[in-house]
């Protein structure tokens, strides 16, 4: 589906969705090419092709594919079958696992251009050590075009002569990353501009990535269809932004992006060309040493899509930067905002330029919560976030969030509706 097409190509329960104001809920999971679900209703439009054509006769005739091989586990390491990543890059056909043991890989550094694989790291997780090395001048890994999974694997160190190594190059196609984490690189992830293309991003850590430039980032979203962040930790990038995002759906839910004490990140979370924004139930802090007052930005370089939509809902909100901090900025042009039920904690002021409309936030004192200091921002039972009425409104249905955010990177379902504001719901003891 084009992104110019407005409202064509959508699904009945997604134009339902969008002319009521009502954002479908976050991505439990996604099946190849098939919506992805928020709270159980769609959210991402399919953006495969359809599965049957018309012949001459007007009959439906399914599209003819080649018979899949079965699959194949290829495992490496010391011991395996395959001693390095690269060989078993270039041995894996389609639909393979690929079982990586646990150890250092250093400098082992790969192309996949597999269409459908697996990759994952066994009995412990293995880090991949650039050391210099690179895939095609790119970063550790690069994915050419396919449908990829990739579960429990540490990459760190890439760096590459135009200053933007990332830990996966993720040029094209749908990509799941789970239990990875993302240390010391130019990038963590870097993606192509491909508009059908989707990241889906679970449980993940982004620490200390970019190359003190601005111009790279923990996780840099290029123009693609769709990215979902979940139940991950975003902190310390180096100059630039925890995640930056030009995509034209994006969802980031049940998260922390905390700069915290000693990092000097710009925006803790920037959407740069609108789109339709989903941010429910995270913690995002600014901290002192941050090179952008601004924590949260939408649109600051031009509107790109046909629907630009944010919905910042039950989030806490935190600036221990500057006393001039902007939580919010969403520049001038045909987008709306929605802002419901957020903790704003320390100074610092909502700029938005486009239309606004706010429902039930909060500013609240770090004397609110159980630990502040130590980012537990669950609220006291004496805090007087606790006696907010919880406000229903017609248009909040899909905005409601069913789970919280647990360090590090984890999150857990919340046990009944959410009663109160910012991303946690269990109450200090």
């Amino acid at each position: 589906m084009s992104a110019l097409t407005g409202l064509s190509g959508l699904s009945g329960s997604e134009r339902r969705a969008i002319l009521h104001e009502r954002i479908p809920p976050i991505p439990d999971f996604i099946k190849r090419r098939t919506a992805l679900t928020l709270l159980g209703a769609p959210f991402f439009a399919p953006l495969g092709k359809a599965a049957f054509v018309l012949s001459t006769a007007t009959v439906p005739l399914p599209v003819m594919s080649e018979p899949r091989l079965p699959a194949r586990v290829l495992s490496v390491g010391d011991g395996q079958r395959f001693r390095s990543i690269r060989e078993a890059a270039a041995a894996a056909r389609d639909g393979d696992i690929v079982e990586i043991e646990a150890g250092t890989y250093a400098g082992d550094v790969a192309v996949w251009t597999q269409q459908r694989l697996t990759i994952r790291g066994v009995n412990g997780r293995p880090l991949l050590l650039a050391t210099g090395a690179s895939a095609e001048g790119k970063g550790i890994w690069v994915l050419r075009n396919g449908d990829f999974e990739i579960e429990n694997i540490s990459f760190s160190g890439a760096r590459v002569s135009d200053r933007n190594g990332a830990g996966i190059r993720f040029e094209r196609g749908r990509l799941v990353v789970r239990r990875c984490s993302f240390e010391d690189n130019e990038n963590g992830i870097l993606t192509g501009n491909d508009g059908e293309s989707e990241l889906v991003v679970e449980e993940c850590e982004f620490v200390a990535n970019g190359a003190d430039d601005g111009y790279s980032h923990n996780l840099y979203a290029g123009v693609i269809g769709a990215l979902s962040v979940r139940g991950s930790y975003f902190s310390r990038a180096r100059a630039g932004h925890l995640i930056k995002s030009r995509a034209r759906r994006c969802e980031i839910a049940y998260s922390r992006l905390t700069d915290e004490r000693s990092g000097n990140a710009s925006y803790e979370l920037e959407l740069a060309n609108g789109g339709i924004g989903v941010v429910v139930g995270n913690l995002i802090q600014q901290g002192p040493g941050t090179e952008n007052n601004v924590m949260i930005s939408y649109g600051a370089e031009g509107y790109r899509w046909s629907e630009n939509r944010l919905y910042l809902v039950h989030n806490t909100l935190v600036n221990e930067g500057p006393p001039h901090g902007v939580f919010l900025y969403a520049a001038r042009g045909d987008a709306s905002v929605r802002s419901q039920k957020n903790i704003l904690v320390g100074p610092g002021s909502v700029r938005v330029e486009s239309a606004l409309r706010t429902i039930g936030d909060v500013r609240l004192a770090k004397r609110d919560f159980a630990a502040a200091d130590r980012f537990d921002y669950r609220l006291r039972a004496s805090s007087r976030g606790t006696r907010i009425v919880d406000l229903q409104d017609a248009a909040n249905v899909g905005l409601t969030p069913t789970r919280e955010y647990v360090h590090p990177a984890r999150s857990r379902p919340l046990a009944a509706p959410p009663s109160l504001p910012g991303s946690f719901q269990s109450l200090a003891p």
